[in-house]
Order: structure tokens, then C-alpha cells, then sequence
């Protein structure tokens, strides 16, 4: 059973930057692909971000593209998403997930309770 556990967000000014941590356990992480996703209130999740298991290939929603950067250590079983030129309609709770990189980054496991990023204008 793989638990994930998110951090680093925080409250910013538009502009700022934050990065996002996932720590994964259980799992063989250096085969997963991984991915970023976040709920704002009154809407439904969205994907963000994803990252394949060796990192060759990366994918952006069309509104974080050159803002945002996903990467990933597999030796420390991390998972980043370094956010920059930040934007308050960034703000929402961000998750992190194993995906199917080639089914539309479908998330496949359990969700974590997630960091919330708040940016002001």
C-alpha cells in the first residue's frame, strides 16, 4: 500500500513562488510515474502535473506551462513541483498521485490529505 504524504505549500503573494514535496512510502517509486493534481473550493480536482517513472517525459496543464517545473529523486523517493510566477487562481489544496501516463494521467491510488497553496493579489 502506497501512502503519500504532501508539503510545502503555504500563503504567497501573486508573483511568488513555493515547492511542493511528496514523500512516498510502500511503494517501488523509481517505477511509478507520478503526478501533481489540486481541488480549488467549488470545483472539481484538476491534473497538473505529471512526471513518467525515469523522468524522460513531463506533462503540464496549458495554465501552469513555464510556470510551474515537476521533477523528481528517486534515491530520496521525493516528488517536486516548483511553482513560480504564482497566480491567486493557483490557490487550492494540491495532491500528489501515482498516474497512468498513457491513460490521461489517471491517478491510481489512494489520495493524501494534500498542502494547501493560497496565493493573494
Amino acid at each position: 500500500q502506497v501512502q503519500l504524504r504532501e508539503s510545502g505549500g503555504g500563503s504567497v503573494q501573486a508573483g511568488g513562488s513555493l515547492r511542493l514535496s511528496c514523500a512516498i512510502s510502500g511503494g517501488t517509486f523509481s517505477t511509478l510515474s507520478m503526478g501533481w493534481f489540486r481541488q480549488a473550493p467549488d470545483k472539481e480536482r484538476e491534473r497538473v502535473a505529471a512526471i513518467m517513472w525515469n523522468g524522460d517525459r513531463t506533462y503540464y496543464t496549458d495554465s501552469v506551462k513555464g510556470r510551474f517545473t515537476i521533477s523528481r529523486d528517486n534515491a530520496k523517493k521525493t516528488l517536486y513541483l516548483q511553482m513560480n510566477s504564482l497566480k491567486p487562481e493557483d490557490t487550492a489544496v494540491y495532491y500528489c498521485n501515482l498516474v497512468d501516463y498513457y491513460n490521461a494521467y489517471r491517478p491510481l491510488s489512494s489520495w493524501g490529505q494534500g498542502t494547501q497553496v493560497t496565493v493573494s493579489s
